[in-house]
């Protein structure tokens, strides 16, 4: 079956096969949060993207995949995404990673502070760093481009279909994460770039590019 990137909290998995990777989306809790499995086909390492809620459901995604977890990413300090944090990394031993902003607001202090410009390699995956400033502090994204075809782009809770994420007032944190989203997103990827966020579907750039004044009218 196609992949959708539909999903509801204690619902299946979603798989995305893409030859060089395979991304798996669930969705845990009340919140309806995104959690997301990359795996490397050459290598068999995985990375998982939001250890948000639910430890036994995220170490079940990531025994889909090959069973190991090499990397474990956190986009953004919220209570929502951090929930199975300290359970997952400890079940798996898995190096974390978390925005150098947002770092010192987890649960669980991580092995790696990302900073824009950064780089994570899963396997012969590479997938850059990038911090969009408002949500929180230090949220950040994490953009892989597949040689054989378009650019994936996890965005934590900074970007969604309709909208950049809710910030914390209407005005300077929303300045910030819009001048970030508008200037290290839509003015670096293609059209084509697909990305995931942090709750609810995926969208693609190319589809949220012609409201991006509108959004910046708005306000939110």
């Amino acid at each position: 079956m196609a992949y959708t990137g539909d999903v509801t909290p204690g619902g299946p998995s979603d798989v995305r096969e893409l030859g060089a990777a395979t991304i798996r989306k669930m969705s845990v809790s009340e919140m309806h949060n995104n959690v997301y499995l990359v795996t490397c086909t050459a290598t068999g390492q995985q990375l998982l993207v939001d250890a948000a809620d639910d430890p036994a459901r995220c170490l079940a995604l990531v025994a889909e995949g090959t069973g190991r977890l090499d990397h474990l990413v956190t986009t953004h300090q919220h209570w929502d995404h951090v929930r199975a944090l300290e359970a997952v990394a400890r079940a798996t031993g898995a190096r974390t990673y978390a925005g150098a902003d947002d770092a010192d607001a987890l649960p669980l202090a991580p092995d790696v502070r990302l900073r824009h410009g950064d780089t994570l390699r899963v396997g012969d995956l590479v997938l850059d760093v990038v911090h969009l400033r408002g949500h929180t502090p230090g949220s950040v994204a994490l953009a892989w481009g597949d040689p054989d075809g378009v650019t994936h782009l996890f965005t934590g809770d900074s970007l969604f279909p309709g909208g950049v994420g809710n910030t914390a007032d209407p005005g300077q944190s929303f300045e910030s994460l819009y001048a970030d989203v508008v200037e290290r997103v839509f003015g670096v990827y293609a059209d084509d770039t697909w990305f995931y966020p942090g709750h609810g579907g995926d969208s693609t750039l190319g589809a949220e590019r012609p409201h991006l004044q509108e959004w910046r009218e708005r306000g939110w």
